[in-house]
């Protein structure tokens, strides 16, 4: 039967229930309400999100903006049904941008766009984006869910993030002075974090395996439980540690987020065009994914490391007289890093590798 071409089309007719979004806010609003922090009271409902720097505390501050998503993790998140940690990642890629140039965290805001909105699904991903805000120091003081039919076909979404932080004029990263004989320290990572996924996925659907079946390289979860392990969150261990050894002292002077384009890519972002950072590749153990993938893949050291982190996910270039100290320093905020090298002066690459990946411990 053919639709009366007098009667209403309303807009749920039209695939967007405004209900729907309703009780999403009134859903949401306790987990934002629990990241506020001087500044911010993280209340939702306005149409713009106000942050005071005068009562965070700053005395002669810069904003430092970032903005990112999650890649193609999305995938396996919505064909495995897991959504409680995805909105992790969203926050750790925001907010892990925020402190290589020093910034701490201020306030975080995210959007979602998805064919349908399933308040349930939307909210347990929220309320990984509200704890990833609250372990961050950041008030999640906004956002928007866009209910677009035709755009995205199912249970379909997509994420973005918003992040904004300040630091102190006189202690952005990177520091001038970075120089030969500096050390290299890294932070581990807890996996892939949230990058290489369209080669990961293409890699287990090349091997015929399913999200809910034991994981190879990890057999005590499931292959969509191991490769949905969030990022790691760095900004408070990284925050005391720059506070306790002097933020504009040069003991720490440059931090690189490990992110697409892995270690090749990403330390020399950093330093200045004279110098490079040769790395120990025996220096620390890397998650068993990635010899899996190596394999799985048959990837030469070359492609794995200009791919994933590899199992590094910050470097710190440290002046070599002040290792101790900033070693001593992120060991007492709960992190153990390791020297993975040090910077020499550039040659033909801006990173150079001593040994290969097998070397490992």
């Amino acid at each position: 039967m053919s639709e009366d071409p007098d009667h209403p089309v309303t807009y749920r007719q039209a695939g967007v229930d405004i209900d729907a979004g309703n009780a999403l806010i009134k859903a949401i609003a306790p987990l934002a309400r629990a990241t506020s922090r001087p500044g911010a009271d993280a209340a939702l409902g306005g149409f713009g999100g106000l942050f005071d720097l005068k009562q965070a505390g700053f005395r002669d501050p810069l904003l430092v903006a970032a903005t990112d998503g999650v890649g193609t993790k999305l995938r396996v998140a919505i064909e495995s049904g897991q959504h409680g940690t995805i909105g992790t990642d969203l926050v750790a890629m925001c907010v892990n941008d925020l402190i290589v140039q020093g910034a701490e965290p201020l306030f975080f805001l995210d959007y979602m766009a998805t064919g349908r909105l399933d308040v349930a699904t939307a909210r347990d991903v929220i309320a990984g984006i509200a704890e990833a805000c609250s372990q961050s120091g950041c008030a999640l003081i906004g956002g928007e869910t866009a209910e677009m039919p035709g755009m995205y076909q199912g249970g379909d979404y997509d994420l973005a993030g918003f992040a904004v932080g300040a630091v102190e004029r006189d202690c952005i990263l990177p520091l001038p002075g970075i120089e030969a004989g500096d050390k290299l320290l890294a932070l581990t990572s807890s996996g892939l974090h949230s990058n290489g996924y369209s080669l990961v996925r293409k890699l287990v659907e090349k091997t015929g395996l399913d999200w809910d079946q034991p994981a190879p390289w990890e057999p005590e979860l499931s292959v969509a439980n191991s490769l949905l392990s969030p990022t790691r969150l760095y900004v408070k261990p990284l925050l005391a540690a720059l506070r306790a050894t002097g933020p504009s002292s040069g003991a720490i002077k440059a931090l690189a987020h490990i992110t697409g384009g892995g270690l090749t890519e990403n330390i020399p972002r950093v330093l200045p065009e004279q110098t490079a950072a040769t790395i120990d590749l025996s220096a620390w153990r890397q998650p068993a994914v990635f010899a899996w993938l190596a394999e799985a893949g048959r990837l030469p050291d070359e492609e794995m490391l200009r791919t994933f982190n590899c199992g590094l996910g910050m470097v710190l270039v440290v002046a070599a007289e002040r290792e101790g100290d900033v070693t001593s320093a992120l060991e007492s905020a709960g992190e153990t890093p390791l020297l993975i090298g040090e910077i020499t002066q550039r040659g033909d690459d801006a990173v150079i590798y001593q040994g290969s990946l097998d070397d490992t411990p």
